[in-house]
Formats: structure tokens, sequence, C-alpha cells
């Protein structure tokens, strides 16, 4: 299951740093920026959900099968805001493909708010992630790497943020800072992308420490 995490957040990662490129291209319709984006955000969430039921797994038995607070490892609450935090993406993005042209006001409640929202579970999702106890337990077959996973993920939340923050749409129809909603997703994106492959590809050890 590690590897499929890791593969189809690391396909979701590369499809919205492709939606950037794409919107950039001044022959590229925004519709198809826009449905990359939201193609992405499926593959986040199928990643993010496979994560979710691997944390449940790998709780003690006698917690395993228990809703109360108390009995969720920090894993599972990582993973859990992380799995809101998506489909919040999901929301976000078929909305932005639908909204296109669409009044300053619209644009912001139906695309900007769970945009926004879902940057914020991402990145404290990503900050429960960097306590030791959750990456010891999340990254268990790839512990060398580690807290480079960790950080890179939590830069990447940041990013998002950031890009979230620039895409807010004022009255004048133009974004706070379309720069910025560009750079924040890039560069987030790629965070993503590099914390999904060492997590899901983790590297071989050699033969020596094996035996």
């Amino acid at each position: 299951m590690v590897r499929w995490i890791g593969l189809l957040f690391v396909i979701g990662a590369a499809l919205f740093a492709l939606g950037v490129l794409l919107s950039l291209l001044p022959a590229s319709p925004p519709l198809l920026s826009a449905l990359t984006y939201a193609v992405g955000a499926v593959f986040f969430t199928a990643a993010a959900t496979l994560q979710l039921i691997l944390a449940r797994r790998e709780l003690p038995e006698a917690k395993q099968h228990s809703l109360p607070l108390r009995a969720r490892t920090t894993d599972w609450l990582s993973a859990a805001i992380q799995l809101v935090g998506t489909v919040l993406f999901n929301v976000n993005t078929v909305d932005a493909a639908v909204t296109i042209g669409a009044r300053p006001e619209l644009i912001d409640v139906d695309v900007w708010v769970p945009d926004i929202v879902g940057s914020v579970a991402f990145l404290v999702s990503s900050a429960i992630a960097i306590v030791p106890e959750v990456r010891a337990r999340r990254h268990s077959h790839v512990a060398s790497a580690s807290q480079r996973i960790a950080f890179l993920n939590f830069a990447g939340s940041v990013l998002f943020l950031a890009s979230a923050a620039g895409a807010l749409v004022l009255r004048s129809g133009a974004d706070v800072s379309l720069v910025w909603a560009n750079i924040g997703t890039f560069f987030g994106a790629l965070c993503f992308l590099v914390a999904a492959w060492l997590f899901g590809w983790p590297p071989r050890r050699p033969q020596s420490q094996i035996q």
C-alpha cells in the first residue's frame, strides 16, 4: 500500500505542477489547466484515503475499532485532517472549472474558501506529521528519509497556503497576486512530489547491511 500512496501523490503533484505551466501558455484555454488541477486533486484524495486506511490499520488491535478521540493516534489524526484538505481541494478545483468567467464574489465563495481552508488543513496535517512519534510510525519503512519527507511536505503546505492567499479574487476581477498563486502551487507541488517519491520508493539498503 505504501507504494500506491506514493504513486498517487506523485501523479497528483505532477498534475498540479502541470496545471500551472498550462495556465501560463497563451494558447492554452483556462478550462484545460482547471481540469488538470481537478484530476490532480482526485489523485490526492485517493492517496490520502489510502494513507488514512493505513494509519488506522496500524493502530493497536484494541484501538482499531474504537472511535473516541483518545483512541486515535496522532498519525491517524494527521491523515484524517489531510483527507479533509484533499476533499476541499476537490471542491475547489471542480468549482474553479465550472465558474470560469464568473463574477468575483461567486469565485471567492465557491473556489477560494475551500482552497484556503483546504490549504490550512494541509498545513495542520503536515505540522502534526513532523512530530517524531508520527514520523517513526508513518515512515518506519524509510526511516533514513523520514525528516526530509516531513519537512518537504510541510514546505509544500506553506507554499500551497501562500498560493491560496494570492488567489483571492478582488472586486476588480484580478487576483491578489497571480505570481504568488502560481509560484506557491508549482513549487508546493514539487515539494509534495519529491516527498511522495521518497515515501513510496525507499532507497535499497546495501547487501552488506541486510545480512
